[in-house]
């Protein structure tokens, strides 16, 4: 007869919540950090549902989500009020429910001097206008025990130049969190903000090309947007008495 482990663990670890059955959308989902989120989150359980604009990278996404687990979704432009009402139509029609939302759609955006006035309404409406529209929307269809995470930037904290569009957007994300944990804190709807550092994706294009972002990544230089993936992970698997508010993830060594 074998000896009892006399080893007690069970202190050695919080409880962490199974994402297995819960209903997450994913805005921006196609693509980069948000095509790495939802397929972490489709690989644990949840049933996900994501937009982007092009037809090819939706096409990708969903394919390699439905690799892992099960997820939709449709292609949108979310700087409009109506785009924004047509996905969470289909993603209400899809899911039947709501309780994780990852708000990560956006676009590069370059220095407002560089910018035409076209162009500078249309990145704040996707960078900054879409971002509380579809925060919102979740909200509105959530009950307790929900997530909303919001990817920012640090870009907000680096506050470069040539790109101040784009730092304004991200920097206005950085103060809008707080405040909406505040805000929902007693509704049991936990807010979290993530400011990655800089990461591989096709919104690096063209001055960082795959073979330039491979590079960057071997050498400690740039993240993966996998990188992003757990740190969402992570703040969705805590106990509800915990809310992890902000997590930045940089890079160990600068990038040129």
């Amino acid at each position: 007869m074998s000896e009892a482990d006399p080893r007690n663990l069970a202190d050695a670890h919080t409880e962490q919540p199974s994402l297995a059955g819960r209903k997450a959308i994913v805005t921006g989902g196609t693509t980069g950090i948000g095509r790495a989120i939802a397929v972490l989150l489709a690989s644990e359980g949840a049933q996900v549902f994501v937009c982007g604009r092009a037809p090819a990278h939706l096409d990708d996404a969903l394919e390699r989500i439905r690799e892992v687990g099960e997820g939709g979704g449709i292609n949108v432009d979310l700087s409009s009020k109506e785009a924004v009402e047509r996905f969470f139509a289909a993603a209400d029609d899809y899911l039947g429910g709501l309780d994780i939302a990852v708000i990560n759609a956006a676009i590069p955006a370059e220095a407002l001097a560089d910018s035409g006035k076209a162009e500078t309404r249309y990145e704040i409406a996707v960078d900054f206008a879409a971002y509380l529209a579809t925060t919102q929307a979740a909200v509105e269809r959530m009950k307790a025990g929900s997530d909303v995470i919001l990817i920012g930037s640090m870009s907000a904290e680096s506050r470069k130049p040539g790109s101040s569009i784009y730092v304004a957007a991200k920097a206005g994300i950085q103060g809008f969190a707080p405040s909406l944990r505040k805000e929902l804190a007693e509704k049991d709807i936990k807010v979290g903000l993530i400011e990655p550092g800089f990461t591989g994706a096709d919104f690096q294009y063209p001055d960082f090309p795959p073979d330039k972002q491979r590079e960057l990544i071997e050498q400690h230089k740039m993240l993966r947007a996998e990188d992003i993936a757990v740190a969402a992970h992570f703040m969705l698997t805590q106990p509800r008495r915990a809310a992890v508010s902000l997590i930045r993830v940089e890079t160990r060594l600068e990038h040129p």
